[in-house]
């Protein structure tokens, strides 16, 4: 879903019941439904305050594909790559690794080094397997906020990235799921500590949105409630104990989250 009426579906608990609810979000209140809104978005006649409930993962994906080096900055400025790739770098990241707003990143003590990467996420809607550029807008639900934390030592040392990309919340996606914008012009920021450290744009994605997820969906099955992290800007940094990281995206808005030690 990526036109017509904009709307906001949050997943939450509220504080007298811990059982997970999805919802829409109008002005403070929460329109409860009866499931994930790409399986059934019936209205249960329920409300909530907004302001009293956690706000949970909007999502929990059967797998979350990346897609690194999709910034022609983040190209630039990284000593590694030497040109920008001819064809999207997928890469996995484990369920177990989605946490959600205001939970905290866990720095490992196997890491000297653990940065954020500021990105705009794709929730797919509905079974995706072989599509086209074409037909691929059709197949999304809408977008969030994600941080692909990274253990950047760990990811120069040991080659493939499943252990830097891998670890639990180093997948910090929200506050909710916005439908019914356009994703070709949003800008993205990771701000740290108040500081704004990434300002990009979503325009100047060296491969759009469409293409990302008709090129996934040539390689493996796309859920519905799967995520797929679109790259970041340029600046990235390191986070330490006690650091804010948040990522602000453009009509969709910020997700925060405060990093500790292990």
């Amino acid at each position: 879903m990526t036109s017509g009426a904009i709307k906001k579906t949050a997943r939450f608990k509220t504080n007298v019941d811990s059982i997970p609810q999805y919802g829409f979000i109008e002005n403070d209140e929460i329109k409860v439904i009866t499931s994930a809104p790409w399986l059934d978005d019936t209205a249960t006649g329920k409300t909530v305050k907004l302001s009293e409930v956690t706000l949970l993962a909007p999502v929990v994906p059967s797998k979350v594909v990346c897609v690194g080096l999709n910034y022609h900055a983040h190209v630039d400025a990284s000593k590694s790559a030497k040109k920008a790739p001819e064809q999207p770098l997928l890469f996995l990241k484990p369920p177990s690794a989605v946490i959600g707003p205001n939970q905290n990143i866990v720095h490992p003590g196997q890491s000297k080094r653990v940065d954020f990467e500021a990105e705009l996420a794709i929730v797919i809607g509905k079974r995706a397997v072989k599509v086209s550029t074409g037909e691929a807008l059709c197949y999304i639900f809408g977008f969030t906020c994600a941080n692909d934390v990274t253990a950047r030592d760990l990811q120069k040392t040991d080659g493939q990235w499943g252990r830097a990309k891998g670890f639990d919340t180093f997948c910090p996606v929200g506050p909710w799921i916005v439908s019914g914008i356009d994703s070709g012009n949003l800008k993205i920021e990771g701000i740290l500590n108040g500081d704004i450290k990434q300002s990009g744009n979503s325009k100047n994605m060296i491969f759009d949105i469409p293409f990302i997820v008709s090129y996934i969906s040539m390689v493996m099955t796309l859920e519905a409630g799967d995520l797929i992290l679109t790259g970041t800007p340029a600046g990235i940094e390191a986070m330490k104990h006690g650091d804010k990281i948040e990522v602000n995206i453009e009509q969709i808005g910020s997700l925060i989250n405060q990093v500790v030690s292990e």
